[in-house]
């Protein structure tokens, strides 16, 4: 019987690609590569998604046009591009002749390149030091860096959109959970798991002692909300001007890298609150609410606003301009009270400019995954492309215990759509202070999330890490395919909890349906053909490691009885098997044999 193909229209193959770059550094595989606009280092759109109809669009300002008072703009064949005065090299000339920059803004504004920028550099393959050193002069990425802290192992980093997309992970000791001790094994976890940058959030125990072990044992910025030790011990009604100046200075000095202020929210704000099903969540926001609401005043914090800059300036501490009016729930997003307070913020940030202090600004945490772009472009709009540091979002309310997967969801969309730094949400969020593997939970399902926008952004070379792994996963390659993931101790937990050998299958397909193995043995294909991943034959796995033992136990499939048999095997073992071993590779059996070491080898789950 013959048929015939339907008639149809012709569809013509052309993605709608916009001139980003390859997120792939060999544009390896067949796919046509990132749909983001094209790359706009040195300009505001650097690194953006494209914007659906509707959104505002990027202020046309920058902190170039935010100097101090007397201080002029000069051409310098050997300065920055600022992108407001078109592509010229410039650099910024201070009032005072004998000018010496203390900030990492002052530096770019001037033309020099710190030795923070060049360790970026290193960090940031993509970028230049000369490229850095423009965006943090264009106020458009931060270099945390206390000058005190760099005196310990703090390793600079840049937050930005020309940059990477960084995640932030939240700890703190509370009056009722954890102490110092915990604090720092939590630290050192977080690092472990790729926290860009930690924040101290602690309110109980000895707040001084906790946050000068971490500052001692960090390698990544630390940030703090200092209003929680303005109020330990006092009442909040006696909170004033000296306690908060008196605070800062002390964070500031014990190498803190940014403080989280909430200024924004002002008097005038309140009564738009009222009707919010949840009021408001920042515990920031909530306490200076009380405060100005007890004293028929205006916020402390947007009142001492630049007697704050010109003591962060003198440190190098940066701002991360706190959203005290944040939403708590979907029902609440992008409400006037949320956006009046961001336009406030987009004002102390033009102030913090003009004293040379680095600003990033913190967004909100709980938005409908359809309102994270508009969220995100307004940011960019009103604050001048500062960088954007956001709380996921939660893109649902009804699943606590799982809220680090809801705020991933909305965690990729921020970092694809304008956030520079995700702060990631845990397992515990809602429901109490996060223990040592809720910080892994989170910063996983965070890394996911960042990496994520920045393969769709087309940053070049953030592929390539994908791209190796698929290509040991098309060769059957366990062993590399281990070593390439970002947790390999649980991938081999999971993969030898159900087969503990090395085979040209897996367990969840089986031999005989493999298309993996299937697609490697077809000629004309190309896949699982690349020499450097080729393996000779099927070996038993070495034994589970301690830290692999522990998945399995804790996963509760497996019975006590049968991890043990998987921890307990030798190298000596699988030299001594490995002809048997072999024979459930498809080039040494037939497929009669190859469904015999299946059966066997796959372990049987009991109950």
């Amino acid at each position: 019987m013959t048929t015939t193909r339907p008639e149809r229209s012709s569809f013509t193959f052309d993605p709608p690609t916009t001139g980003a770059h390859n997120p792939s550094s060999h544009a390896a595989g067949t796919s046509p590569g990132s749909f983001a606009r094209a790359a706009d280092v040195g300009g505001p759109l650097s690194y953006a998604s494209p914007d659906t109809p509707g959104m505002p669009a990027p202020s046309p300002h920058t902190a170039w046009d935010f100097l101090p008072d007397g201080w002029t703009i000069e051409e310098d064949p050997a300065g920055c591009r600022g992108h407001n005065q078109g592509e010229r090299p410039i650099r910024a000339v201070p009032s005072e002749p004998d000018f010496n920059p203390v900030t990492q803004l002052e530096s770019a504004r001037l033309g020099i390149v710190t030795p923070e920028m060049s360790r970026v550099a290193e960090r940031e393959p993509h970028l230049t030091a000369e490229q850095i050193r423009d965006e943090v002069a264009a106020g458009r990425m931060i270099i945390p860096a206390n000058r005190n802290h760099l005196r310990h192992a703090l390793d600079p980093m840049a937050i930005g959109r020309a940059s990477s997309t960084k995640i932030n992970a939240n700890m703190g000791a509370s009056p009722v959970s954890s102490g110092t001790d915990d604090e720092v094994e939590k630290l050192r976890w977080a690092e472990k798991w790729g926290a860009d940058t930690v924040m101290d959030l602690s309110t109980g125990g000895d707040l001084d002692a906790c946050r000068e072990a971490i500052l001692q044992n960090s390698t990544v910025p630390i940030g703090t909300v200092p209003i929680y030790s303005m109020i330990i011990g006092r009442r909040l009604e006696d909170l004033d001007d000296q306690v908060i100046l008196q605070t800062l200075e002390h964070q500031a000095q014990q190498g803190v890298d940014y403080f989280t202020i909430h200024a924004g929210v002002l008097h005038v704000h309140l009564p738009l609150i009222k009707d919010r099903l949840i009021g408001i969540v920042s515990r920031g926001g909530s306490l200076l609410a009380k405060w100005m609401l007890d004293h028929d005043a205006e916020n402390p914090m947007y009142m001492l606003w630049d007697d704050i800059c010109r003591l962060m300036r003198r440190h190098d501490v940066s701002f991360s301009i706190g959203d005290g009016l944040r939403p708590g729930g979907l029902a609440d997003a992008t409400d006037r009270a949320q956006l009046a307070e961001l336009d406030t913020i987009g004002e102390l940030t033009e102030r913090a400019w003009r004293h040379g202090v680095q600003v990033m600004v913190e967004g909100p945490g709980h938005v409908p995954f359809d309102q994270i772009e508009y969220n995100m472009k307004l940011q960019r709009t009103l604050c001048h492309g500062a960088p954007f540091y956001v709380l996921g979002p939660l893109v649902t309310d009804v699943f606590p215990g799982y809220d680090h997967i809801t705020s991933s969801i909305g965690a990729t969309a921020a970092g694809y759509h304008g956030a520079s730094m995700l702060c990631y949400v845990t397992p515990k969020e809602h429901l109490g202070l996060p223990k040592k593997d809720d910080v892994k939970q989170g910063c996983v399902a965070y890394k996911i999330a960042a990496h994520a926008a920045d393969v769709a952004l087309g940053i070049p070379g953030s592929r390539d890490w994908d791209d190796e792994l698929t290509k040991a996963r098309a060769a059957l390659n366990w062993e590399k395919h281990f070593e390439l993931s970002f947790d390999p101790d649980l991938a081999r937990a999971f993969h030898d909890e159900d087969l503990d050998v090395d085979t040209d299958f897996c367990a969840m397909c089986g031999h005989d349906w493999c298309s993996v193995r299937i697609s490697k043995e077809i000629q004309e294909f190309a896949s699982g053909k690349d020499e450097s991943y080729s393996w000779d034959k099927a070996t038993l796995s070495a034994a589970l490691t301690p830290e692999q033992q522990q998945i399995l136990e804790q996963r509760g499939v497996l019975s006590p009885d049968e991890i043990h048999r998987l921890a307990a095997k030798t190298r000596g073992a699988v030299v001594e098997d490995a002809d048997d071993k072999a024979s459930c590779h498809s080039d040494f059996v037939d497929d009669a044999g190859a469904q015999r070491i299946q059966s066997e080898k796959l372990v049987q789950l009991g109950g």
